[in-house]
């Protein structure tokens, strides 16, 4: 069983920035598609916010965080990142590292605890 490990979270005022990282184990990166997921306080579904192809070529983010977070991986380390800046008060909400062996789109096959972070405005 694939496990992903989230950290990073916190909390950051309107503007800052906060880089999340996704440590998976104990499986190779190198077939997985990684995709980092939000869900916001509430009965509510968790969205998409970026993902990356397994060779780290190929992106995709939500409209919402395009031009402020960006997605990284490093196969070597097994890990993934999301450096988030410009951060406001919306971008509230714990972040999901997710994995798949079939693609960025459609539902995700393993999913980590998540790691809480705060924008204050």
């Amino acid at each position: 069983q694939l496990q992903l490990v989230e950290s990073g979270g916190g909390l950051v005022q309107s503007g800052g920035s906060l880089t999340l990282s996704c440590a998976v184990s104990p499986y190779s990166l190198d077939y997985y598609y990684i995709a980092w997921l939000r869900q916001y306080p509430g009965p509510v579904e968790r969205e998409g916010v970026a993902c990356t192809s397994p060779s780290g070529g190929t992106t995709y983010y939500a409209d919402s965080v395009k031009g402020r977070f960006t997605i990284s991986r490093d196969n070597v380390k097994n890990t993934v990142s999301l450096q988030m800046t410009s951060l406001k008060p919306e971008d509230t909400a714990v972040y999901y590292c997710a994995a798949s062996r079939r693609s960025c789109h459609g539902g995700m096959d393993n999913l980590g605890k998540g790691t809480l972070v705060t924008v204050s405005s």
